[in-house]
């Protein structure tokens, strides 16, 4: 279970522990989109010229008119995994960060530790770090709330970093319209979850121009390789197909809570691409589905959660049914 359990997408090693069988396997492990943006197939890529930087202004504009902030506080990151991790090199001070969220938070800054969002009376001198909406529960915190505990730490040293790496398909949840250079606000966008192209390993850091500089000196030249800048900008620009997989994923993520209703499982969050649930034995429920070749995502921390991303089809929600009916 462990390797199961430290991050989503290991179906090579499910496959191998549990066999491959007579169905194709359905990776729900993720919280990844299912539906890819369609458009990547269709875009020329020239392999032999350096990444142009233009190209990256074009790709960072973009990304700023759909996340509604301003371009010169947004800088594009191979990867937000990367860009978490940078982070650490820049920040000073104390910090503390959400749990449970992801693994990287706790360690992106030496000797973070851990806190509950409702213990947060008396940390205001601590950097805080958070995932909105938050992962593996899929709750969401309003943004007045955020902002409260970014003004209570106007006075100190500390920042308030947001992880919105889900907060495409959930954008009433940004707080991207109030990065400023007078705010210690950083936020993180990542284009692979909702675009559902994660091989693309694009991400974005925003926060004021003294921060997005630093970012720009350790990246140096050539952050992002051609394919990411025309995949990313096209992909931003293509303001039709975000608004109808917006719809989209919240109707998907209701039939799937449907199916679990049906199963005896009350689905946690309400982030659209995927849902949390409870259970007396996460693992044996876990086991069970991938013996149906289905992969699902445990956790070592609670022995109680598994959590499940969006099927792709109506044909893989029926089989994930089947599966949770079958004792």
């Amino acid at each position: 279970m462990n390797s199961f359990s430290f991050h989503g997408g290991r179906l090579a090693d499910a496959m191998a522990q549990f066999g491959i069988g007579k169905a194709p396997w359905i990776d729900l492990s993720t919280g990844i989109n299912p539906h890819g943006w369609p458009g990547a197939d269709n875009l020329a890529v020239d392999w032999q010229a350096l990444p142009d930087t233009g190209a990256l202004n074009d790709l960072e504009a973009a990304a700023a008119a759909c996340f509604g902030a301003d371009p010169a506080h947004v800088c594009a990151v191979p990867g937000t995994e990367i860009g978490l991790r940078m982070l650490g090199d820049i920040l000073p001070g104390p910090a503390i960060h959400a749990q449970p969220s992801y693994r990287t938070h706790g360690e992106m800054i030496p000797r973070s530790r851990p806190v509950a969002l409702t213990e947060l009376a008396g940390t205001e001198e601590a950097t805080l770090i958070l995932a909105n909406p938050n992962n593996p529960d899929g709750q969401i915190t309003p943004p007045a709330a955020l902002l409260g505990w970014l003004e209570a730490r106007r006075d100190s040293a500390a920042w308030l970093v947001v992880d919105e790496a889900f907060a495409d398909a959930a954008p009433h949840s940004s707080l991207a319209a109030h990065v400023q250079d007078e705010q210690r606000l950083i936020i993180f966008r990542s284009f692979g979850k909702f675009f559902g192209l994660a091989g693309v390993r694009l991400g974005f850091v925003l926060g004021p121009r003294a921060l997005v500089a630093q970012y720009r000196q350790r990246l140096g030249s050539w952050p992002l390789s051609a394919a990411a800048l025309a995949i990313g900008t096209a992909a931003y620009q293509d303001v039709d197909w975000t608004a109808a997989m917006r719809m989209a994923l919240r109707k998907q993520a209701d039939a799937l809570d449907a199916v679990l209703a049906r199963r005896g499982f009350s689905a946690i969050g309400t982030c659209p691409l995927f849902r949390l649930i409870e259970t007396a034995d996460a693992t044996a429920l876990f086991e069970r589905l991938a013996r149906h070749a289905i992969l699902t995502r445990p956790f070592d921390y609670d022995p109680r959660w598994l959590r499940l991303g969006l099927p792709a089809s109506r044909e893989a929600l029926d089989r994930l049914d089947a599966a949770l009916a079958d004792d």
